[in-house]
C-alpha cells in the first residue's frame, strides 16, 4: 500500500457518492450484527468501498461506470477473493430502491 493511495482514500471519505453515504449510514457504528466496517479502505493495490476485516466481507458499490467495463471489477474481485475476502456488490439504484434488502444480504453474509 503506497502513501498515495492512502491519501486519495481520505479523499474519497470526504467526497462520497450519495449511495455511499446512505449505505454508510446504516453500516457505520456497528449497526449490522456488532460488525465494524470501515469505508474507502486501500487493501493491496484498491480502494475498497466499504470492508470487514474481521468478516474478510467487502462491498463495493456500482454506478453506471462499471456497466461498460466490467473487466476491471472481475480482475479485482478475482484477486481479493485469492485474499480471502467474500465481495458482494451492490447497483447505486439497488440502494436507493432498497436499501433494507441490501443490508439483508449483507446482514446474512456476516452470520455465516
Amino acid at each position: 500500500m503506497t502513501p498515495n493511495l492512502t491519501k486519495y482514500a481520505k479523499q474519497l471519505r470526504k467526497n462520497s457518492t450519495q449511495a455511499e453515504a446512505l449505505l454508510w449510514s446504516r453500516l457505520r457504528a456497528r449497526q449490522v450484527e456488532s460488525i465494524k466496517f470501515r469505508r474507502q479502505q486501500p487493501i493491496e493495490n484498491f480502494i475498497v468501498d466499504f470492508v470487514s476485516f474481521e468478516k474478510r466481507i467487502v462491498i463495493e458499490l456500482d454506478g453506471g461506470q462499471h456497466a461498460a467495463d466490467k473487466s476491471k471489477d472481475l480482475e479485482r474481485d478475482r484477486l481479493l477473493s485469492e485474499n480471502g475476502y467474500t465481495v458482494l456488490r451492490f447497483w447505486d439504484n439497488q440502494v436507493f430502491e432498497n436499501l433494507d434488502g441490501v443490508l439483508e444480504v449483507i446482514r446474512k453474509k456476516c452470520i455465516l
